[in-house]
């Protein structure tokens, strides 16, 4: 991995990196929002290169030609990384919170990494130690949430307007979850028809709808305005597929499945049902 990686320090609770050097003190800014917490309620700390040390590892799953998810469910949140593939080069989008040796490899098997993007701040992950390992990739960052980074450097790139990062992959900031929660239209996957990554903007649920929150683990909502100007942005948008950030997929019709979600969620959270509860 090389000795740019050690004395690399993450969160435990959420995984994603600090700066090298001394341990860190205090808590976790990204784990002490209302967003997420601190397990426990007790602050830990671990370096970035004694989770490989110990075993941890890095699953690769096929989701559908040019489409991979990379997870380590047991690091962090858990989140799986999606790595878009296209003939321009190649993009991860939301980053684990672990990095291994293989993993790189791997990477560099695929061809080149063209761009680093995460949907949120909880999936910065450890995505300095990926761009260093990995040509110095640039790491996008929404300018909205560019003051969530812990640990930056000249390859973090902020944005505000939606824009193409590669040639049929467009990134657009939805909020919501967070002001800059972004999403990334991929115009070639699920042949031809359109994937939408979400990240947590956008959430399947059990019925093979969709939810929308502020918090997840808090359950903290959205209101109905912010639900409905989500789909309003999405409305002009081309996708029949929709991954978020755990590999969780509405598989067919997902733009439908959106804009219905949408307004059930904000007919429900504006109290037009309350005659029902």
């Amino acid at each position: 991995m090389g000795q740019e990686h050690i004395g690399h320090w993450q969160c435990a609770g959420c995984a994603v990196e600090f700066p090298p050097g001394p341990q860190p003190t205090g808590t976790c800014p990204i784990c002490a929002d209302e967003r997420q917490y601190i397990p426990g309620g007790i602050q830990r700390w671990v370096r970035t290169e004694d989770l490989a040390a110990a075993g941890h590892q890095l699953t690769i799953t096929s989701l559908e030609p040019g489409l991979n998810a990379i997870a380590s469910p047991e690091i962090g949140i858990g989140q799986s990384s999606l790595l878009v593939e296209t003939t321009a080069g190649n993009l991860l989008f939301d980053v684990p919170g672990l990095i291994t040796g293989e993993i790189i490899d791997w990477l560099d098997s695929r061809g080149k990494l063209a761009a680093i993007v995460a949907s949120h701040p909880h999936m910065y992950g450890v995505q300095q130690q990926y761009s260093q390992a990995l040509g110095n990739a640039p790491i996008l960052v929404a300018e909205k949430d560019a003051q969530w980074v812990q640990y930056s450097s000249a390859a973090v790139r902020t944005w505000s307007q939606p824009f193409e990062v590669l040639p049929g992959i467009r990134l657009m900031q939805l909020g919501g979850h967070f002001p800059g929660s972004t999403a990334a239209v991929w115009e070639a996957g699920a042949d031809g028809r359109g994937v939408l990554l979400a990240g947590d903007a956008i959430f399947p649920v059990a019925d093979g709808n969709a939810t929308f929150l502020r918090s997840y683990p808090n359950r903290i909502p959205l209101s109905a305005a912010v639900v409905r100007r989500m789909a309003k942005d999405l409305e002009p948008v081309k996708f029949d597929r929709l991954y978020n950030n755990f590999a969780a997929r509405i598989q067919v019709d997902a733009h439908r499945v959106v804009q219905f979600s949408a307004e059930r969620y904000a007919r429900w959270v504006s109290g037009e049902f309350d005659h029902l509860t």
